[in-house]
């Protein structure tokens, strides 16, 4: 039997070469006639357009390019000397399958050949029999050749007949799913779709089981349509983990084929090829050669002439299956055109011509290995989306160049348009070295020079291909991908100067992204940094702490002779807008400075309270780095931050973990004294925050919120004892430092020295430290007083931030101690050198200053006792709602607002309470016996509400009755301390979150995102849009530059932008504008929304992220189809619609179960990423 079997197949293969010897002694007794050609038309576009116009040139051949309606702008039409529209009304890729256009052009311009790329036409045997017919050649095989590789299932058929090795498949393309259904249950599962006239991984689809197969047979069936004009599909046996080998053929018209070596094609994603190598790395020579004689034999089996490539699949065993033969140039054929010296195309149209390999020089044994080259595709594909295909305008693009490298592109140029019609091929860079790793090394160092803004590309995953190890020292199969899951591990792409310029043009257009509450531009100077030494900056109080620790610390400063100053220039002096807006770039030019000339200040407050969500809100910066940098230039002097007890930095409860994890990372960043209070004295907020800031390890500064008189003996509620009884319990509660905190600057000298001096006898061990606002003008005689008195530490502010609601002045204080028991130490002229900094440099604030409003400070503070910043943010507020000239009535109504709660500690938020009392009484004309009476009918602002609950805390003397009962009627009230009750919080979980969503994620962001989850993620989403805006002097942050105006920006140590403003343009039909920058000597522009033009217009919805209901499109494309209807119930990942970009389907699934509420898409509809599909509820 076996030798029977064996008997039988010798026969087949003898007929099998005797067909061959046949073939070739035919072709070889027939006389080929040498006509050179003049003219050429490629029947393609892009990169393989181009490739064959250079070629072309070089042979001295005219050339001819067609394009379609949509590439008017593409480079392959200016590439060529003529260039013909074809296929008017088609769409984008019919226009290059449309046969009778093509052929038109050709001979109404006297073209004698023509070359059809890859893709599209290229293995269409029609296409070849139309261009015969019509008298022109086709530089590639004949039609009837053509029709054989091209038909998968006859090549197939060829294959067998010669003694190749076939994969188990269908013998003929099948006609319907129920025939997948019996090939599956024949052979079982994996399997594998295949269009049966195309590759390039269009229509491929692999199948694992029943359940998949309908819909990829679909999906399979109408991408190989779209894409090569025929559904028709063949299947196979599914081969698990294989190496996709190739062997490069060229056969002529005289019977010769030869073969140029193998390509290892095996990087793959979605079976389109990602990474190109020759030959294949770690090669069993003897393999190598049966898979070279099995192409040369398979070749000369059919009389192939021209370029090919036979394709085989290398199970793991080392026996290789033939797949198919490709009748064309492929898009690798590069690689081989590196290791062998041959110029393929150049060798089509010698063959197409008439000549034979021999006198090209093309003989067998002239063809040698020549090193190793590599070809990576440079694609407009996010791999951070599954290899999403981007579009868009590219920005910016510099290619990576130098020896070994060739680049081989489409339409890779600035300001080119990438569609979602096309393949999203956008270069081929090939390296070329003596060896494998070399040829990477190459490659890498290529990628990493390239620079390609606006569209996403595939580059960081190339580079993370290049550097694995596999990759790099053994061999890979076509499940690489799929099996390094690291390789997405994908490096951000910074492109912060395009972002930068995206922002200067942002803001060019559309005025600050910043709220302006005044119309008053930033001044045009900026302020000039005093002389600073070059040596390392004199020790500091830090110093000390660093030693001794806190409790070493509190006792030098307690035994120090003088008084001692705490600088607020860096953040509570800039009241109340200011101080949220001055930004860390104004704040590190000066702190040099501050750090040689004031290294005896008791510490400098710069961070926490308002400054904290303000920097990330209005100003994208991240507060964490602010405080890292501040702390590297400023090592020597203690930072003192506002700890609002369980608020930590909010205005919220949070878990008692979040708070004690805020203080932990805070002291790790460099923060050294942390000023705990509460914003109604409540003593179990206040102890919680004092125990997390002494748990990290910081100095607790428990501060006492100061209200009413201790001086008036007709101000019964917040007395001498009511101070000296809360500070008792502060200090049993382990206080390093004991702190009035004066928000509303009610100290008045008498007031001051009473409660100072009696703090002093009754703690005579513990450092106090007084916190004022000079509102009324007498802060200085006040913190003079609190001296004389024993503090140990007042708060000021240099002068030209001082005054008003901020703090008394650093020269006042500095020049009346001088040569006294008080003399602080600190050198007057140095004080002036600060102060002119900050003078200048106020200027640049001037739309937040509240000298906008206020022209003086008013003693009224004292009756209506409003906090020095909420002083400057209502009269902020009156003046931009017209009612300047009813500011008086607003303080009026505060005072009364103040009595209806209770008269209750006013600071953050506790201030905020009673200000949003106070303007819905003025509001509605409401006296206090109106608001008392009519409790029970009117609807109170939320903050008010909420305060009754106990939101806040438990005001000292309780909640005024019967307001409270009146307002709250059954709604839940909280008792005791306000966190107490609130589950930890899962910061693992919330750390998952962010990841999922940002790169490059520190543990300080973590942080951010507990305190302010939304405020957080927008300063984000804001980062990631336009960069590092912190890198730009704050006149161009505010208003950005003028046009043609000059300027410098610093992004690291030894890497500055030179930019000018150019132009802006008109307003398009998008609704953009078009700004223009020079950028380091080069012109870049950039696209910016019209945000007022926009209201005018008419645009698609967009999907909003933060709405879990809304699905938006992955991806730029056309709707081909819909799947679901309005008011259908589904299920989580249900397919939706599917969606057709660069020729790739993709099926969009819900990512929640519900009803379908609105349908905002129809058939045929091109969207934009993000665009609105659909709702569902």
């Amino acid at each position: 039997m076996l030798q029977l079997r064996y008997v039988k197949g010798g026969i087949r293969f003898l007929a099998a070469k005797r067909v061959s010897v046949l073939n070739t002694a035919l072709q070889s007794s027939q006389h080929v006639e040498y006509k050179p050609i003049k003219k050429v038309m490629v029947a393609n576009r892009g990169e393989i357009a181009t490739r064959v116009f250079r070629a072309c040139t070089e042979l001295g051949i005219r050339t001819v390019a067609v394009y379609s309606e949509q590439d008017t702008g593409q480079i392959h039409r200016q590439k060529a000397d003529e260039a013909y529209i074809i296929g008017k009304g088609l769409p984008p890729v019919q226009a290059y399958l449309h046969i009778p256009d093509i052929i038109k052009v050709a001979k109404e311009n006297d073209v004698d050949a023509v070359h059809p790329g890859y893709g599209f036409l290229s293995e269409r045997a029609d296409f070849a029999q139309a261009c015969a017919d019509a008298g022109v050649r086709f530089i590639g095989p004949s039609p009837e050749v053509v029709r054989k590789m091209g038909d998968k299932v006859e090549a197939r058929s060829i294959a067998i007949s010669s003694g190749v090795p076939v994969v188990p498949g269908t013998d003929a393309p099948i006609t319907c799913l129920t025939e997948a259904k019996e090939f599956s249950n024949k052979y079982g599962f994996p399997i594998i779709f295949k269009a049966a006239y195309g590759g390039g991984g269009r229509g491929m689809r692999v199948v694992r089981s029943y359940e998949e197969l309908e819909e990829n047979y679909t999906r399979a069936y109408s991408e190989a349509l779209s894409a090569f004009g025929n559904g028709a599909l063949f299947l196979e046996k599914f081969i698990e983990k294989p190496r996709h080998i190739e062997v490069q053929i060229l056969g002529d018209k005289h019977g010769n084929v030869i073969h140029l070596y193998e390509r290892d094609c095996s990087i793959q994603r979605r079976h389109q090829k990602v990474v190109e190598i020759a030959p294949a790395a770690l090669l069993d020579p003897q393999l190598r050669d049966r898979l070279t004689h099995d192409s040369v034999k398979l070749a000369k089996q059919v009389g192939y002439e021209n370029a090919g490539t036979v394709e085989f699949l290398v199970d793991k065993h080392g026996k290789h299956y033939f797949i198919e033969v490709n009748s064309r140039l492929q898009v690798e054929h590069t690689v081989t055109e590196e290791i062998t010296d041959v110029d393929l195309v150049h060798a089509q149209i010698h063959v197409a011509e008439g000549r034979s390999l021999p006198e090209l020089g093309l003989k067998q044994e002239n063809i040698r290995i020549n090193g190793c080259a590599i070809q990576c595709r440079v694609t407009t594909e996010d791999p951070a989306r599954g290899f999403q295909p981007d579009t868009g305008r590219i920005e910016v693009f510099r290619s990576g160049e130098g020896m070994g490298i060739r680049l081989d592109s489409a339409s890779a140029f600035q300001g080119a348009v990438i569609s979602p019609h096309y393949d999203s091929l956008l270069v081929k860079v090939i390296a070329h070295g003596k060896d494998h790793q070399v040829a990477a090394t190459k490659m890498n160092r290529a990628l990493a020079e390239f620079r390609i803004r606006g569209v996403k590309t595939n580059i960081p995953f190339l580079q993370n291909v290049l550097n694995n190890h596999q990759f790099l020292h053994g061999t890979v199969d076509t499940q690489f991908i799929d099996e390094n899951p690291d390789l997405f591990n994908l490096r951000p792409v910074q492109n912060r100067a395009q972002k930068l310029l995206h922002y200067l043009g942002h803001v060019m257009v559309n005025g600050p992204t910043t709220p302006i509450p005044v119309e008053a531009k930033p001044s045009s100077v900026d302020p000039a940094i005093p002389l600073i030494p070059l040596s390392e900056p004199p020790p500091g109080f830090r110093d000390i702490l660093l030693r001794e620790g806190p409790e070493g610390f509190a006792k030098a400063i307690r035994n120090h002779r003088g008084l001692l100053l705490m600088d607020t220039t860096f953040r509570d002096a800039h009241q109340s807008l200011l101080a949220t807006r001055v930004r860390t770039h104004d704040l590190k030019k000066i702190s040099p400075f501050v750090s040689h000339n004031f290294s005896n200040l008791f510490s400098l407050e710069n961070w926490g309270g308002a400054t904290f969500d303000v920097a990330m809100r209005f100003l994208y910066e991240c507060p964490w780095r602010r405080l890292q940098e501040l702390r590297e230039l400023i090592p020597n002097i203690p930072f003192q931050m506002l700890l609002r007890g369980a608020n930590a930095v909010g205005y919220t409860n949070y878990p008692d973990n979040a708070v004690f994890k805020f203080c932990e990372v805070a002291k790790e960043n460099g923060m050294d004294i942390f000023r705990v209070f509460d914003s109604l004295n409540y003593l179990p907020n206040m102890i919680l925050g004092m125990e997390a800031a002494g748990q990290a390890g910081g100095v607790v500064e428990a501060a006492i919120s100061y209200t009413g008189d201790v001086a008036d003996p007709t101000r019964t509620k917040y007395t001498l004892d009511y101070y000296v009884n809360l500070a008792e319990e502060l200090v049993k509660a382990g206080t390093h430092i004991l702190c009035i905190k004066d928000m509303a600057g009610l100290l008045k000298p008498q007031a001051s020295d009473m409660l100072i001096r009696t703090l002093r006898d009754k703690f005579p061990d513990i450092p106090i430290h007084v916190h004022t606002h000079d509102t009324a003008g007498a802060g200085v005689a006040s913190m003079l007083a609190c001296a004389q008195a024993g503090a140990d530490v007042v708060d000021v502010a240099v002068d030209s931030m001082s005054g008003m609601t901020s703090q008394p002045s650093m020269g006042a204080m500095v020049a009346c101690t001088k040569d006294t028991d008080l003399d602080t130490g600190i050198h007057l002229e140095k004080v002036f050198d600060y102060s002119e900094y900050w003078e200048v440099a106020r200027g640049l604030y001037a739309p937040f200053d509240c000298t906008a409003t206020m022209k003086s400070g008013n003693a009224d503070v004292y009756e209506n006792e409003i906090p020095g910043g909420q002083y400057t943010n209502l009269h902020f507020q009156a003046h931009s709602m017209g009612l300047g000239n009813k500011f008086k009535e607003v303080k009026k109504a505060y005072a009364e607002a103040n009595k209806l709660l209770g008269d209750v500690i006013k600071v953050t938020p506790s201030s905020k309470i009673v200000g949003d009392l106070a303007q819905f009484m003025v509001h509605n004309g409401l006296s206090r016996e109106q608001v008392e009476a009519m409790a029970d009918e009117l609807s109170f602002p939320l903050s008010v509400v909420e305060y009754l609950q106990g939101y806040v805390g438990i005001p000292y003397g309780g909640f005024p009755e019967p307001l409270r009962s009146k307002v709250l009627k059954d709604l839940p009230r909280i008792e005791g301390r306000p966190g107490a009750t609130l589950p930890p919080m899962d910061f693992t979980k919330l750390e998952d979150g962010i990841r999922s969503k940002y790169d490059d994620i520190t543990p300080e962001d973590i942080m951010s995102a507990a305190m302010y989850p939304k405020v957080f993620e927008e300063y984000k989403d804001f980062s990631t849009q336009f960069g590092p805006v912190e890198c730009l002097n704050t006149r161009l942050f505010l208003a950005g530059p003028n046009i043609a105006e000059e300027f410098e920006v610093e992004l690291e140590r030894g890497k500055t932008l030179h930019i000018k403003a150019l132009a802006m343009g008109d307003l398009n039909k998008a609704g953009q504008r078009e700004v223009f920058f020079e950028l380091n000597g080069q012109l870049r522009s950039v696209l910016v929304k019209d945000t007022q033009a926009m209201k005018e217009m008419h645009f698609h919805p967009k999907a909003l992220k933060d709405v879990k209901g809304q699905i938006g499109a992955p991806m730029p494309g056309k709707v081909i189809d819909i799947k679901v209807k309005e008011g259908q119930t589904i299920k989580k990942g249900q397919p939706l619609c599917v969606l057709s970009a660069m020729k790739m389907e993709t099926l969009v699934n819900s990512p929640v179960a519900g009803t379908i509420k609105k349908i905002y898409v129809k058939t045929d509809m091109h969207l934009e990423g993000e665009d609105l599909v659909l709702e569902i509820e």
